[in-house]
């Protein structure tokens, strides 16, 4: 932690989640560690399965049972949240940590006016009256793009398109003043045009609130347009962390060398783009060593029976016995 400084939005230190089962105890997380400064997007990417999700959702304290963090720690803007009980943590939810979810839907409630659940959220996390609580739901209406938010606060749910409705849902989740937004795959599902509107919103919110976001998305596109740094994950680890130009540009991990190679370029003519064959291993199946081990091209006997740790580099690191030549 910063001793001289503003604590960061976000401090996860080794962290690991297991799920118990009649068969054995499943590691879905193992010991990711990850900072988010205020006022700083950080992009968490990988195929399905890779724990991204896992990870915001043990950040926001809402593992499905039986999910339990095994180990580690969880830090939100300096409090320790990790070791909190269930209503404790309901309080930090709003408060100190918001959430954007990929279906705004589930989110929303159809029954109640989007003014009522501003209104509600706000009165909830600040001392507000509910005239004030109203006038500041139709500023954070106006933030997002809602165009005649005076008379839209009144509407419900369904009376939205679907862009709209998560314009609604990222003006509800810094409606707390929270210090640090989980997005999970905030523009899936919506139009490149819309997807860009809300790419840009994060930014503006993240800027002007000084809030830290986790941007957990498969799409390296919205990354490269929103994030500052990037952590790809693979198999339940985080593989490789540095600034979005570095990752994109100058790939180390061969999984991250992988997805980098899989994206089209506008102007860059590549006759075949990068396939990794395989898939991502199942929890029960994790290989030895390097999990990434089956799908790799440069393979040696040491990655069937060492797992690299995460080596701190200049500007980021990486979890790989290849990197900077060595032998693998």
């Amino acid at each position: 932690m910063n001793s001289t400084g503003p604590s960061p939005a976000l401090e996860v230190k080794g962290l690991s989640v297991e799920f118990p089962t009649r068969s054995g105890v499943l590691t879905a997380l193992s010991d990711v560690s990850l900072t988010i400064a205020r006022g700083e997007i950080l992009g968490v990417v990988g195929e399905s399965g890779a724990g991204k999700s896992m990870t915001g959702m043990a950040v926001l304290g809402l593992l499905e049972p039986p999910g339990r963090v095994a180990s580690g720690e969880i830090h939100i803007g300096g409090k320790r949240t990790d070791n909190l009980s269930d209503d404790e943590m309901e309080n930090v939810r709003g408060r100190m940590v918001g959430a954007i979810f990929q279906d705004p839907l589930t989110s929303l409630n159809p029954l109640f006016s989007v003014g009522q659940q501003l209104i509600e959220t706000v009165r909830l996390h600040s001392d507000r009256n509910r005239a004030q609580a109203r006038l500041h739901g139709i500023h954070l209406l106006q933030q997002v793009g809602i165009p005649g938010a005076d008379e839209r606060i009144d509407h419900y749910p369904h009376q939205f398109s679907g862009g709209m409705r998560q314009r609604v849902v990222i003006a509800l989740a810094p409606a707390g003043n929270p210090q640090l937004i989980i997005a999970d795959e905030p523009t899936t599902a919506l139009d490149v045009s819309i997807q860009a509107q809300i790419t840009s919103l994060l930014r503006k919110l993240c800027r002007e609130q000084g809030a830290g976001v986790m941007l957990v998305t498969h799409d390296m596109g919205v990354i490269a347009e929103t994030a500052d740094r990037v952590a790809v994950m693979y198999a339940g680890r985080i593989i490789e962390i540095g600034t979005v130009e570095d990752v994109i540009a100058r790939p180390k991990h061969p999984y991250t060398q992988g997805l980098m190679g899989s994206i089209p370029s506008l102007g860059a003519r590549v006759e075949r783009l990068t396939q990794i064959d395989g898939a991502m291993p199942r929890l029960n199946a994790i290989p030895t060593g390097c999990a990434f081990n089956p799908r790799c091209r440069s393979v040696g006997p040491r990655c069937l029976k060492i797992r690299p740790a995460l080596i701190p580099e200049a500007r980021g690191a990486v979890a790989c016995l290849l990197h900077d030549g060595g032998v693998a």
